[in-house]
């Protein structure tokens, strides 16, 4: 299976196809995500919140980026890998923007880079595809632009937000952009939005009306569980699971069960009894 590429998802719009995406962050969980045929990864810098355990996405570095991109790509044969650029990483000037995307695909070894925002840069995203390195907007809910917004609520609910919102996704098409994530928004504007683009649009709620679905692996499988967002659904528990393992784990340690015989490895008892007479 030769891996995903921007064209593949374009083909997939046409077909009426529906993409799915999902957040990985280190080389076991791209792995996994490669043997369900998951055919989008992206590591997020989400991995600031549910990975490093800040409060939001703006403390993580572009060199946190670069590493842990470094670990999917290796995890990951088929997948088209994804990496966002972190809080004023391209914001500074499309010249700052291009060479911090091109460390996420020379030291990372991503395929695409996604950055947060419409308009204000369309230019940025205009030349970094000029340059040879696919874009994926991300509209709607951006979360580097959090204290700006005033926390975590839907976009796009208002007539001025949402013309603010499809001018924005056009803009991001007309510059190059090969998809869009639309973060938070109400789902008849997300289909709207889906409608008028030709490129493909990634919700994370927004709805079914996107082209395709991204979701964060921790909330998926239950492990992040200092809260739980309403757009997320939980297909496992993890988190109980492992805790219960850690318990099993820690007990048997203390009560002598483990390690058995079966966990354990021996010598030559001849060697064992000439070493016991050594002084």
């Amino acid at each position: 299976m030769s891996r995903v590429t921007v064209r593949d998802l374009a083909q997939m719009k046409v077909k009426g196809e529906k993409i799915p995406m999902i957040t990985a962050y280190d080389y076991t969980s791209a792995r996994l995500a490669d043997a369900a045929e998951i055919p989008v990864v992206l590591v997020g810098d989400s991995l600031g919140m549910v990975v490093m355990g800040y409060d939001s996405t703006i403390q993580v570095t572009l060199d946190d980026m670069v590493h842990h991109t470094k670990m999917v790509s290796r995890g990951s044969q088929n997948a088209l890998i994804i990496a966002d650029m972190p809080f004023m990483t391209y914001q500074v000037d499309p010249a700052q923007a291009l060479t911090n995307a091109a460390r996420l695909i020379q030291e990372g070894g991503a395929q695409s880079v996604k950055l947060e925002g419409g308009q204000s840069v369309a230019e940025t995203v205009h030349r970094i595809v000029e340059c040879g390195i696919p874009v994926m907007g991300h509209l709607g809910l951006t979360p580097q632009s959090i204290n700006a917004l005033g926390g975590y609520r839907v976009q796009g609910r208002q007539r001025k937000e949402a013309v603010q919102l499809l001018q924005d996704a056009k803009a991001l098409e007309d510059a190059g952009a090969y998809a869009v994530v639309l973060e938070l928004v109400p789902t008849q504007l997300a289909r709207l939005i889906s409608q008028r683009l030709t490129i493909p649009t990634i919700g994370i709620g927004a709805g079914p009306g996107c082209d395709g679905q991204v979701q964060v692996l921790h909330d998926m499988l239950g492990l992040f569980t200092d809260f739980m967002p309403k757009h997320a659904k939980r297909y496992a528990n993890l988190a109980e699971e492992i805790k219960e393992a850690f318990f099993q784990y820690a007990r048997e340690v203390r009560e002598g069960e483990f390690p058995t015989d079966q966990q354990s490895f021996t010598m030559d008892e001849e060697i064992l009894n000439e070493l016991a007479i050594l002084q």
